[in-house]
């Protein structure tokens, strides 16, 4: 499935109940025409992941995802030899007389493929959308080794030989700039910024993605973290944030939002207790009366 504007492409996304603004489906969009990999930089929760799930869905291919962390290296990335078989190979052929070669010990039968090596030598109908999940959380020789994937779609497994995509995957990249990401790889890629929403924009997400809410209590939960953004907070609450306080003050049966109400599920939109103390009590109180 392909997109012929960047207007059928917002439609997809919202059927996927992910509201992109005119930047980003521009930014998608070209990566799509342009085949070329979408670096998407923001804080944690504004929506940089759910882009990568969203146009899985939108173009019914599958999504595969490499969640990056510190330590993060090619066996666990790419691949590994699965010396378990290997060894029941060597005994099998020890049992018959022979000698193992080389060549019978690490053929392809013998590995164990990782996301990346998944998304290269993926054979599906329709390419895949390969999620690099938070790059700045990996090392930067992790970083370095990605160069020869995102540039010509390919890796090299000394035993075997390179590999080349017949497909090249959907690449999608993520960082919450915990560090800056080095140039050359951003050299690669198109890049995008997703910032926090506007009230507008963050009110539709939330009556898109939460409909049975009643509408006053998510123009109020809207208003009330647009608010909280302003304050000097450890880590400032997110769009995912959002959704989750507003879900969970619609399982309370809240209609609106009250002074005991809040206090008593900032939880699920604060995740630090230094934040939540803060915003409690009487700052709640003066952000609930000037909505």
């Amino acid at each position: 499935m392909t997109f012929d504007s960047i207007d059928e492409l917002q439609t997809a996304l919202r059927d996927q109940l992910y509201l992109a603004d005119r930047g980003l489906a521009t930014a998608i969009f070209l990566a799509l025409k342009l085949e070329r990999p979408l670096f998407l930089e923001g804080e944690a929760g504004v929506g940089t992941t759910e882009v990568a799930k969203a146009l899985a869905g939108s173009l019914d291919t599958e999504l595969i995802r490499l969640q990056c962390y510190e330590g993060l290296d090619v066996h666990h990335a790419v691949y590994e030899w699965n010396y378990t078989r290997q060894m029941l190979h060597i005994r099998m052929l020890e049992a018959r007389d022979e000698r193992p070669e080389e060549q019978d010990l690490f053929g392809p039968q013998f590995l164990l493929r990782r996301p990346l090596l998944q998304a290269i030598e993926w054979e599906g109908e329709r390419a895949p959308v390969l999620l690099i999940d938070e790059l700045d959380r990996s090392d930067e020789e992790f970083e370095a080794f990605l160069l020869e994937i995102l540039s010509e779609f390919q890796i090299t497994i000394p035993e075997i030989g390179t590999i080349r995509a017949q497909r090249p995957p959907i690449a999608v990249i993520t960082s919450n700039r915990t560090r800056e990401v080095h140039d050359a790889l951003k050299r690669r890629c198109l890049y995008h910024w997703i910032d926090y929403p506007s009230f507008e924009r963050e009110f539709e997400i939330l009556r898109l993605r939460l409909p049975e809410a009643p509408e006053q209590l998510s123009r109020q939960v809207t208003a009330f973290v647009q608010k909280v953004r302003e304050a000097d907070l450890y880590k400032v609450p997110g769009v995912a944030e959002t959704l989750d306080w507003a879900e969970a003050l619609w399982t309370l049966d809240k209609e609106q939002l009250d002074p005991a109400g809040v206090d008593n599920t900032l939880g699920a939109l604060l995740k630090y207790r230094d934040d939540v103390l803060k915003i409690q009590g009487a700052e709640a109180s003066a952000i609930l009366a000037e909505l």
